[in-house]
């Protein structure tokens, strides 16, 4: 279960900072849009997108998540990918995520398929 401080920042127009481990070893830390259910933080990526490649051979995962306006005010997730969501619901996700950053759907091309990868905590710092 996500603590509350968590899924009150991943729910809101917070930008987060997510890093994977890439296949040499390296960090790879890149910023993305966020949201979150109960128990989960919920990226949207597509699958051929290194994060997505880095989930599938090491499903480790740090999310530092900045609330809008105070970089003071953070939260940190060290977690695990726990599954995925592919298909229409990926891709409505992409649309809602959009609109709550943004103000309207997600105008870029999509290139593979959108996919929801959901992190399940292990460590939070809230």
């Amino acid at each position: 279960m996500l603590e509350p401080r968590v899924r009150e920042l991943a729910q809101g127009r917070n930008f987060a900072v997510v890093s994977t481990m890439m296949p040499n070893g390296s960090i790879q830390t890149l910023p993305l849009w966020i949201d979150a259910d109960d128990d989960h933080l919920l990226l949207n990526t597509e699958v051929h997108r290194q994060r997505y490649r880095n989930l599938q051979k090491d499903p480790h995962v740090t999310v530092a998540i900045i609330e809008e306006g105070n970089w003071y005010s953070w939260v940190e997730v060290r977690g695990h990918l726990a599954g995925e969501v592919r298909g229409e619901e990926a891709r409505a996700h992409i649309d809602a995520l959009a609109r709550k950053y943004t103000g309207g759907d997600y105008a870029n091309p999509i290139q593979s398929e959108r996919v929801i990868l959901k992190v399940a905590p292990d460590k939070q710092n809230a």
